[in-house]
């Protein structure tokens, strides 16, 4: 199987001024593609050639991995972002208020994770199998699917997630990501965990 890069649902210039078309351009045009680029290549010949994504990111180690959950992750990531704003759905926000106490607090411990993430890497809002929700911080390419999580919700902390239109303020950035965030995405996310 070979990897390709997927189509944004947006256009690329859809979510500026908060993400720019030169972020999406070099984010979404360079970065995501060139894991999909290493993947393709390092699968080629190998027991993990006709995985999906997810399989690769449960079975492999190593680059294989690596790549493979960054491809994963990017994928998810930009999914869940819209150039039209959104609520959170009301069977989700029962959910955030029992795990969290309010969407404020969730929203709150949410971003104090993603600010405070040392060096690169993911925050995401995950579902354990019994139903629970929970804020997970993920160094590097981790995901939280080795886990046995669902993921629901995820911003990119790597600094090329944000450096073109934030510089080094990761903080102004979350604080625009959360206006990015198409909570119809991760309703239904969470209807199908």
């Amino acid at each position: 199987m070979k990897h390709v890069l997927p189509q944004l649902p947006y256009a690329a210039d859809a979510l500026s001024p908060r993400m720019s078309g030169e972020t999406l351009e070099f984010h979404y045009g360079k970065h995501f593609q060139t894991y999909i680029d290493n993947l393709n290549r390092l699968v080629a010949g190998t027991g993990f050639e006709d995985m999906t994504l997810e399989e690769l990111i449960l079975k492999a180690d190593g680059g294989i991995y690596n790549n493979a959950a960054q491809a994963w992750n990017h994928e998810f990531f930009f999914n869940g972002l819209s150039p039209v704003p959104s609520s959170v759905p009301s069977v989700l926000e029962d959910a955030i208020n029992a795990n969290f106490g309010s969407p404020d607090s969730f929203r709150d411990e949410f971003t104090q994770a993603a600010v405070s993430l040392f060096a690169s890497g993911w925050v995401w809002l995950a579902v354990t199998p019994d139903g629970e929700l929970r804020i997970v911080s993920t160094p590097n390419a981790g995901n939280p699917m080795r886990d046995g999580l669902r993921p629901l919700l995820v911003v990119d902390v790597w600094e090329h997630a944000y450096y073109i239109d934030y510089r080094n303020r990761r903080a102004d950035f979350i604080s625009a990501w959360w206006d990015l965030v198409d909570w119809n995405v991760v309703g239904k996310r969470f209807q199908n965990a």
